[in-house]
């Protein structure tokens, strides 16, 4: 009972001092510390209670060590929280190369790229998962027959007069417009795009009417950035 009352003592104490001082404390802003308080005081009483116990001084000690290290990971993790995001991010991307690691902040979207080579892009088009790669080559979004009927189109009322060059060869394809196309968080509505005839095309293409929306894209070595 006497350590949590210093426990309560010491966080009423810190909780006065961040209100008077409103800059930082070791190295962390008002709002960081009060944030890491609750998992402080969870600590400090944890403590309190091992020391309210008959033990030998080997256990304690052990039982010290082990919570002391892991509030340091605790607090290791949460100063460098952004820093591990991205991490984390870097890692599932190698594994779904197709999902984007999305900083909302400043409404980029990164995507690894896939084994094949390509840059495959998991698009929500009209509130359907589409597939596609990246290529600046299409000039626009281009949609299998299968894709588009998918994302609701009525592709039985479609006219395919419009000649494309595929990778299967040259096709026709039909000129609709996407209610909703979204990619990596970054959505535009209206977007022109074709819907090639069956057999033209194995996998829908992000092209130049979604990509000429952007401010920016760039693509590295590994890696393409599309900004919104």
């Amino acid at each position: 009972m006497i350590f949590i009352g210093v426990a309560l003592a010491i966080s009423i104490g810190l909780a006065l001092l961040i209100s008077a001082d409103a800059g930082t404390l070791v190295g962390l802003t008002q709002a960081q510390t009060g944030q890491l308080l609750p998992l402080l005081i969870v600590l400090i009483i944890f403590a309190g209670g091992l020391f309210t116990r008959t033990r030998r001084a080997g256990e304690l000690l052990n039982s010290l060590l082990l919570w002391g290290a892991i509030f340091g990971v605790a607090a290791a993790s949460y100063a460098y929280r952004d820093e591990l995001t991205g991490f984390a991010g870097r890692i599932a991307g190698e594994f779904q190369p197709s999902v984007a690691m999305v900083d909302a902040d400043k409404g980029i979207a990164t995507f690894r790229r896939a084994r094949g080579g390509h840059f495959e892009i998991a698009a929500t088009v009209n509130g359907h998962t589409t597939p596609m790669i990246f290529d600046t080559g299409a000039s626009a979004v281009v949609l299998t027959i299968a894709d588009a009927e998918a994302a609701g189109i009525d592709t039985g009322r479609l006219d395919y007069r419009i000649a494309v060059s595929t990778a299967n060869g040259t096709g026709r394809a039909a000129r609709v417009r996407l209610d909703r196309i979204e990619v990596g968080g970054i959505a535009r509505e209206r977007i022109t795009a074709f819907v090639t005839e069956p057999g033209s095309l194995e996998t829908s293409l992000l092209g130049m009417t979604f990509l000429e929306t952007l401010s920016r894209y760039s693509v590295t070595q590994n890696a393409l950035e599309l900004v919104d």
